[in-house]
């Protein structure tokens, strides 16, 4: 049996919309570290040669400068130049590394902009809530993972390595062109086993923030009712509406007794007000009905403002049970009601 205050439930839509307006999402960091490690193995596969390329020509330009070349008068022009070349050199990684930031995030959370984070939470003050993080589960999970990440890439980095070792034995007797070659082709194959190696790690730390974000967001079955109680309103306050809409309503109808053509009764159980307004209504109109005090009301009302009341006990019935007020009678009480308004003409004239 769990406890009243236990947090069983599990979140609802409400408390997860809230949660993340306040920046509570799932994202592994793990996931964006291991996306932007494929990303820049992917660029340096497809254009290193143009990036290593480029470093190199810079430099060996600036390596066969003169030594008199630098002077006052030419530091300006010659730190412009640099700096122009370290953009065009870093500027594909940059750009590389933020997209695939953006992309994976945006998979991760989608849009999202909150400053709910930045808020100061003087609760991380605490050192017993900063002690409780350091033995958290949270804690314990990032310290396996850790140990298992570089366990796991100074493993295959060893394997790599001792398995290449005829290749690199190799470089001893090729010139700068084929060492350079040859090492970049061994990195990025090991690069590449890396990146495997960090998209599983992240792929299983990417499960564990689901089921402990979920975890957090648990609630306890008061806090259910709660929410329920505020998104449906309180019991007690929507019968205290209803009851003061139906009074209301009631109100409106009793106003427009006096504007009815007749009064249908039967006699003393029911009462029908009718409105009928030659060329200005289609039909015969109910604009008020009650039973037993309030068919009461209806023929006192009536009689007041002198509304002629019939008697007609089936006429009554159907009509009462059929009929909404606001609404027109149906078709199938044209012949009964005309029969009843010619008696009302006839009583007026």
């Amino acid at each position: 049996m769990f406890a009243e205050g236990e947090k069983t439930e599990q979140a609802t839509p409400r408390r997860q919309q809230e949660a993340r307006k306040k920046g509570q999402v799932v994202k592994s960091g793990e996931l964006t570290s291991a996306v932007n490690l494929l990303a820049m193995t992917m660029l340096f596969l497809a254009a290193g040669q143009l990036i290593f390329g480029y470093l190199g020509n810079m430099t060996v330009r600036f390596l066969g400068m003169n030594g008199s070349f630098l002077t006052a008068g030419n530091m300006d022009a010659l730190v412009l130049m640099a700096l122009g070349d370290f953009f065009v050199l870093m500027s594909p990684i940059f750009l590389t590394a933020i997209l695939a930031g953006l992309a994976i995030n945006y998979l991760q959370v989608g849009f999202l902009f909150t400053t709910e984070p930045l808020n100061p939470q003087f609760n991380r003050l605490n050192p017993a809530e900063g002690f409780k993080k350091i033995v958290s589960k949270r804690a314990i999970f990032e310290l396996v993972k850790s140990l298992l990440k570089i366990c796991l890439v100074g493993l295959v980095a060893f394997l790599f390595v001792r398995g290449q070792l005829e290749t690199l034995l190799l470089t001893l007797y090729q010139d700068i062109n084929g060492v350079w070659q040859t090492l970049s082709s061994l990195a990025l194959s090991l690069s590449l086993r890396i990146v495997v190696i960090f998209l599983s790690l992240s792929v299983l730390d990417y499960i564990y923030q689901r089921y402990e974000h979920n975890q957090n967001l648990k609630m306890s079955k008061q806090e259910v009712k709660e929410e329920f109680k505020q998104m449906e309103g309180d019991p007690q306050l929507k019968a205290r509406l209803r009851e003061r809409q139906r009074k209301m309503s009631m109100q409106r109808m009793m106003q427009d007794v006096p504007s009815a053509t007749v009064v249908i009764t039967n006699p003393t159980e029911l009462a029908v007000a009718l409105r009928y307004r030659d060329g200005a209504d289609q039909a015969p109109t109910v604009v008020a009905k009650g039973a037993a005090l309030m068919a009461k009301r209806i023929r006192d009302l009536a009689g007041e403002h002198d509304v002629p009341i019939i008697e007609n006990k089936p006429v009554a019935r159907m009509i009462y049970d059929q009929v909404e007020v606001g609404q027109e009678i149906p078709v199938d009480l044209y012949q009964a009601v005309a029969e009843i308004l010619a008696i009302v003409y006839r009583i007026k004239q």
